[in-house]
């Protein structure tokens, strides 16, 4: 399928779908006259990719977990290495909400006199 019915599909413009590609993400074939030829498990790929951006992942973590993925949950195959690269991820998520949580405090504090 050509991108603009990949974008249909997907409900992801052209632009980002180009993005995915250029990231690694989305594979595509070409015509003979250039134009990109998505296959049809390019849909599933998009909508992985999709959800695993809406967890918080970066487009190199998710490089490293998407050949780790199935059906467009998605769910995990535990390949080798997937389960520290999201553990770190997890990681650093409680890093940033607990930083945020010591900045709220002291913004609450502002607000409140206390300081």
């Amino acid at each position: 399928m050509l991108i603009g019915e990949l974008s249909r599909r997907t409900g992801v413009s052209t632009r980002l779908l180009r993005y995915y590609e250029e990231q690694g993400l989305l594979a595509a074939g070409r015509d003979a006259n250039g134009y990109r030829r998505y296959s049809e498990e390019s849909v599933a790929t998009v909508r992985k990719i999709r959800v695993l951006l809406e967890a918080g992942l970066s487009t190199a973590v998710i490089r490293q977990v998407l050949p780790c993925t199935r059906d467009a949950r998605p769910a995990f195959d535990w390949c080798s290495g997937i389960r520290d690269v999201l553990g770190r991820e997890l990681a650093a998520l409680d890093d940033r909400i607990e930083g945020l949580q010591r900045n709220r405090g002291a913004i609450a504090g502002f607000l409140a006199g206390d300081r």
